[in-house]
């Protein structure tokens, strides 16, 4: 089965033919090319989508990520960019192998095809041209046959007529033999021509256009051959990516079942923990008896660990709600957290004693790490020191001294601030004992034998100038301690004696019950010292008194004073 013999005939249709197999490449290129566009597409999108959900650095954001569930989602996040990464590399081996390929391919297509035509074009034009030769040669041999005939019948006729000359009869019959002569030659012309031409036609038909047409049927051949080695590629390069996508979503799959609930559940107890006890029982108070009644000492006024008692009601400091049961809008949780997040005293002495040792210990872990930071890049110096000192033509030696010295005064402001806050570490790790109830209630009848009454419990104390664990309670939420006879009395007790003078190193605004305002530069009294919550009380004259935080006063403690001997 052969185009060259099935198909002689049919130049102009093959031509046809072969123009639309081209097409059809051309559109499966651009089928191709657009899938490639897509899978580009798709994959940015993807990338954008996996970026938009990244935890922003250095926020809040950042630090949910702790939780087993946030880092499942932030490795989710991860595989879907190496999901995204796959795409690419489908698009980019199908631009490759297919779109690069088959263009090139389609080119020399249009090469080999222009060239076969060509010849084709030239086969039928050199038969067209022996057969107009051969036409002209035989209209010739008629001509000239029909002349030597005209010539014959007028010599015939001259010879008859015997009113003509004998010239003009010889003149006729030469006439006459010169057509014959010119009929004679034009045969032999015509007869020549004839031969020559069929032998070309036979040529034409059965060598040349066959040859021709079969080169036209093998490059058609390839065309298709090349056509399904694509289709064949396009699905391999999809295969190739199948088990790393895989991969990518067995690691979502086992991103998703490293979620451990008990350990975000801990992890939620560790980033919102105080480290305070909470309030004891209250006993009953019996208001029917004539006898003097006192608040129990386990009462919530007197719930603080240290056992402090209930001011008096002429003082400024109040009795608080405990934190944990007050109905503000504002939760412990997002005090907490503001606490956290918002500015205080370089020691967080603003913070609970537990969330203060945690942010403590996360910056002696920040400081050790800037120190072995600047440790390594002291001994890369070092090193290139030793080296130019070895080979001088590599460098200066004592260009490299300043920066050595640079970095060891760095260590050294390093090493001094890391020792600073591991002594308030440490601090703070001696002041978090375990707190029972037989120790809270000896704690407290320790203090009412020294009368050391005072404002409220540290739960309730505010925690920072700018915010505190308890709210101003509504009228409907606000929670009163029934004032009892042993207030009366206490009110005619002397006030707490001064244990020693402080100066106020900073202003503080004292906003909150249970608080005084102090300006910086101003000396004070003290009258009960830190009991390891981080708040000094003091006084500035018989009417004014309340708490400011320890670290916002240098104390100068009289050790005489009767009240210091409450300092453990």
């Amino acid at each position: 089965m052969s185009w060259g013999t099935e198909l002689w005939d049919q130049f102009d249709n093959l031509e046809k033919h072969t123009q639309w197999g081209i097409d059809v490449l051309e559109k499966y290129i651009k089928f191709v090319k657009e899938r490639t566009e897509i899978e580009i597409s798709y994959a940015k999108q993807l990338r954008n989508l996996s970026k938009k959900y990244q935890p922003k650095k250095n926020s809040k954001e950042e630090e949910e990520y702790k939780y087993t569930s946030c880092k499942s989602f932030l490795a989710t996040l991860n595989e879907m960019n190496d999901y995204a990464g796959q795409h690419e590399v489908i698009s980019e081996n199908m631009t490759f192998q297919i779109t690069a390929e088959l263009t090139r391919f389609v080119q020399e297509l249009k090469q080999e095809r222009k060239s076969h035509f060509h010849d084709g074009r030239k086969a039928q034009q050199y038969i067209e041209t022996s057969w107009k030769q051969l036409e002209a040669s035989k209209r010739r041999f008629e001509r000239d046959c029909k002349e030597a005939d005209r010539a014959q019948q007028y010599f015939e006729k001259m010879d008859a007529d015997i009113n003509v000359t004998k010239a003009d009869v010889e003149k006729a019959r030469q006439q006459a033999q010169i057509r014959h002569q010119m009929a004679d030659d034009s045969k032999a012309e015509y007869s020549s021509i004839l031969q020559k031409f069929n032998h070309e036609q036979r040529e034409h038909y059965h060598t040349q256009i066959p040859n021709i047409f079969q080169k036209i049927q093998e490059m058609e051949e390839r065309r298709i051959v090349r056509l399904g080695e694509c289709m064949k590629t396009y699905a391999e390069v999809d295969r190739q990516v199948i088990p790393i996508i895989g991969k990518c979503l067995d690691g979502i799959t086992k991103a998703a079942e490293s979620i451990d609930q008990k350990k975000d559940s801990q992890l939620v107890i560790e980033a919102f923990k105080s480290g305070f006890e909470p309030p004891g029982d209250i006993d009953f108070e019996d208001f029917t008896q004539p006898m003097k009644r006192t608040v129990s000492e386990s009462s919530l006024s007197n719930s603080r660990w240290d056992g402090k008692s209930e001011p008096r009601p002429g003082s400024k400091s109040k009795g608080k709600l405990w934190p944990f049961i007050k109905k503000n809008k504002i939760t412990l949780n997002t005090q907490v957290w503001n606490l956290i997040e918002g500015g205080g005293p370089e020691d967080f002495s603003n913070l609970p004693p537990e969330q203060r040792r945690k942010k403590l210990q996360q910056k002696v872990d920040e400081l050790n790490k800037d120190i072995q930071k600047e440790m390594d890049q002291r001994d890369a110096l070092t090193k290139m020191k030793d080296v130019y000192i070895k080979n001088p033509q590599m460098g200066d030696a004592a260009s490299v001294d300043h920066k050595l010295a640079e970095l060891g005064q760095n260590m050294e402001k390093l090493r001094l601030e890391a020792q600073k806050f591991e002594g308030w570490l440490a601090e703070v790790e001696g002041r978090l004992p375990v707190r029972t109830e037989q120790t809270r209630r000896q704690s407290g009848m320790y203090d009412t034998q020294n009368t050391s009454a005072v404002n409220n419990c540290a739960q309730d104390r505010e925690s920072s100038p700018d915010g505190s664990y308890t709210e101003e309670p509504s009228q409907e939420s606000e929670m009163k301690v029934p004032v009892t006879e042993f207030d009366d009395e206490f009110d005619d007790e002397e006030p707490l004696p001064t244990i020693g003078t402080c100066k106020a190193l900073y202003t503080f605004e004292g906003q909150n019950e249970g608080t005084i305002s102090v300006t910086e530069g101003e000396m004070l009294y003290v009258i009960e010292e830190d009991k390891g919550d981080g708040w000094t009380r003091i006084r500035r004259n018989e009417e004014e008194e309340g708490y400011v935080p320890t670290s916002y006063v240098e104390v100068y403690l009289d050790k005489n004073a009767k009240g210091a001997m409450t300092y453990i």
